[in-house]
C-alpha cells in the first residue's frame, strides 16, 4: 500500500512539474517607469523596446514551441540547444533572454562602481574600470547592423569581452564566445534610434548613466557558481558530442530491434572513439575516471567494429553496443557532475 501511495505521489508531483515547465513564457515586470532612465533613454523608446520588441519575443516564441517538446524545456535549455532548433527560437529565446537581462542591469539610480570582486576581476584583465568601458564600446560600435555587446563570465571564471550579432548571446550554441553574460548592451537600432538617430556612439556613451553596476556585480557572483557554466564547459567538447549523435543514431534503433544503422555506421563510431581521445579535455572534465572511461570506450569500439566486420551474431551486437552505451554514459554522468 505504502509502495502504491508513493507512486501515485511522484506520478502526481511530475505531472505538476510537466504542467509548470510547459506555462507560456510571459513578458517579465519592468522595474521602473518608462520615464525613469531619461534623458539617457527616452519614455517612448522605452515604451515600444519592452511593450512590443521584447513581448514580440516572448509571443514569437511561445508560438515556435507550442505543441513541441521544447515547450517543457527551460529557457536556458533552449539557448543551449539554439542552433538545433530553427530561427524561430534561436531569434526569439535569444530576444527575450537577452531584453530580460538588459532591463536589469538598468536603473534610474544606479551604483557607479561595481563590487569589490568584480572590480578585482576586473582590474586584473582589463587594468581599470574605462578600459572595461572603452572595450565594450568598441564591441558594440563595431558591430556591423544589429546586435549585443557583452561583458560575460567564461567557462574558467575570467572576465570577457564579446559581441554577438542579432539576438544570439554568449550562451547558445552557435557563438564562438562561450559563458553566462553578466552585461549587455543592445545595439539595435530600435534600442536608441528615435532619440540618437544614427549616432550609435552618443547611445553609447549615454547608457553608462543608467548602467547599475550593483546588479551587473550580483550577476557575476551568481555566475562564478552557476551549474550553467560547467553546462557551457561541456558543450564546448565537439568531439565528446559528435560521438554522442552516433551514439544516438545507432543506439535508439537497436533498441527497437533495427541494428541496421550499427551494422553500417560500426566504423563510424571507432572513428569518433578515437578522435574524443585526442580532442582537448575541458579542465573541469579532465579527471582520471573520464580518461580511463575514454580508453573504455576505444577498446570497446575496436571490439564492437570487429565484431560487426565478421557478422557476429545479433546478439552479440546488442551486448557489445549496449555496454559501450553504459561506458558513454560514464563520460556524460561524470561531466554532469
Amino acid at each position: 500500500m505504502c509502495i502504491t501511495i508513493r507512486f501515485i505521489a511522484a506520478a502526481i508531483a511530475a505531472m505538476a512539474a510537466a504542467s509548470v515547465q510547459s506555462q507560456p513564457l510571459e513578458l517579465p515586470k519592468l522595474g521602473y517607469a518608462y520615464n525613469a532612465l531619461e534623458p539617457y533613454i527616452d519614455a517612448q523608446t522605452m515604451e515600444i523596446h519592452y511593450s512590443r520588441h521584447h513581448q514580440g519575443y516572448v509571443s514569437n516564441l511561445n508560438k515556435a514551441i507550442a505543441g513541441t517538446t521544447a515547450e517543457k524545456l527551460s529557457l536556458e535549455d533552449l539557448l543551449l540547444t539554439s542552433g538545433r532548433r530553427g530561427d524561430a527560437v534561436r531569434n526569439n529565446a535569444g530576444g527575450h533572454y537577452n531584453h530580460t537581462l538588459f532591463w536589469e542591469i538598468l536603473s534610474a539610480t544606479p551604483a557607479q562602481t561595481p563590487s569589490a570582486a568584480l572590480q578585482q576581476a576586473i582590474i586584473r584583465q582589463y587594468g581599470t574600470l574605462d578600459s572595461l568601458k572603452n572595450a565594450l564600446n568598441q564591441a558594440a560600435a563595431s558591430r556591423f547592423g544589429s546586435g549585443w555587446a557583452w561583458l560575460i563570465v567564461t567557462v574558467d571564471k575570467k572576465l570577457q569581452v564579446c559581441s554577438t550579432p542579432n539576438q544570439d548571446n554568449p550562451i547558445m550554441d552557435v557563438s564562438k564566445e562561450r559563458g553566462i553574460p553578466i552585461l549587455g548592451i543592445d545595439v539595435w537600432e530600435h534600442a536608441y534610434y528615435l532619440k540618437y538617430q544614427n549616432k550609435r556612439s552618443d547611445y553609447l556613451a549615454a547608457i553608462w548613466n543608467v548602467l547599475d553596476w550593483a546588479a551587473v556585480s550580483r550577476k557575476y557572483d551568481v555566475a562564478l557558481n552557476d551549474p550553467l557554466l560547467k553546462r557551457i564547459e561541456k558543450d564546448t567538447w565537439q568531439a565528446l558530442k559528435d560521438f554522442h549523435v552516433v551514439m544516438a543514431q545507432t543506439f535508439h534503433p537497436m533498441e527497437d530491434g533495427n541494428l541496421k544503422p550499427i551494422r553500417e555506421r560500426a566504423g563510424e563510431m571507432k572513428l569518433k572513439a578515437e578522435l574524443l581521445k585526442v580532442s582537448p579535455i575541458p579542465a573541469s572534465f579532465n579527471t582520471a575516471e573520464i580518461r580511463k572511461a575514454i580508453d573504455d570506450l576505444i577498446k570497446g569500439s575496436a571490439a564492437l567494429e570487429k565484431s560487426v566486420r565478421k557478422k557476429a551474431k545479433d546478439d552479440t551486437i546488442k551486448s557489445q553496443l549496449t555496454a559501450l552505451h553504459d561506458t558513454f554514459h560514464v563520460i556524460q554522468g561524470l561531466c554532469s557532475h
